[in-house]
């Protein structure tokens, strides 16, 4: 008689097992697809999703992704780019202050830049999530590394807005580490899906969003 249950709490794990390996698989599959994908459309503005900064200067990851920004822009894709990112401890610089000195060195009016925060990916989406609805800023090309993309463009869409992805064509994360980022991005939008990615963010944060938009450069 215990062995009749036995099988049937074993058929159940063993279902919600595969389903879940399935989900995690077709997961993987969007946000690997999504991250190969290039809009052509125009939007209103350019969204740029911060990353490391070395005192002062833009990581190589950063650079890429001020680099697409400013094919971009010349391309007259968007009149605006918003750059986000804060510092985290020990920093004398943030990351929006980085990338918006670096796209004035290279050509971007500083009255077309921007500036947000944040210490992950919701909280650079809210940081200008209220200016950008003010200004009558819905549509958005945005921009990031491709295993990042679909999580950004989600968390994007969370707070209103209409993005297209814009992914960096040759990010400099590449052989084994990249696997890696896919997988931390699949079990992150897998969990953010059910929990929200607010909730998500809330939970792996560790320092405080920081919202000014008007700070001066490399603070």
């Amino acid at each position: 008689m215990l062995f009749g249950p036995l099988k049937l709490v074993a058929k159940i794990v063993g279902a919600f097992l595969g389903l879940t390996v399935f989900y995690l698989a077709v997961t993987f599959v969007q946000i690997w697809l999504t991250g190969h994908e290039h809009a052509t459309v125009k939007a209103q503005a350019i969204l740029v999703f911060g990353t490391a900064q070395i005192d002062g200067a833009p990581s190589p990851e950063l650079q890429a992704r001020l680099d697409q920004a400013l094919v971009l822009w010349r391309n007259q894709r968007a009149p605006l780019v918003v750059v986000t990112g804060g510092n985290r401890p020990g920093d004398h610089f943030t990351e929006a202050g980085v990338s918006a000195r670096y796209l004035a060195q290279h050509g971007v009016r500083q009255s077309a830049i921007l500036r947000g925060g944040g210490s992950d990916t919701w909280e650079n989406v809210a940081s200008v999530a209220a200016v950008l609805h003010r200004r009558g800023i819905h549509t958005l090309l945005t921009v990031s590394d491709p295993f990042h993309e679909y999580r950004a463009m989600s968390i994007t869409s969370d707070w209103g807005f209409r993005p297209k992805p814009s992914p960096v064509s040759q990010s400099p994360t590449s052989g084994p580490s990249l696997w890696r980022y896919y997988l931390k991005e699949t079990l992150e939008v897998a969990v953010g899906r059910f929990v929200g990615y607010r909730t998500l963010s809330s939970w792996t944060s560790t320092s405080h969003l920081v919202t000014s938009l008007t700070v001066p450069f490399g603070k």
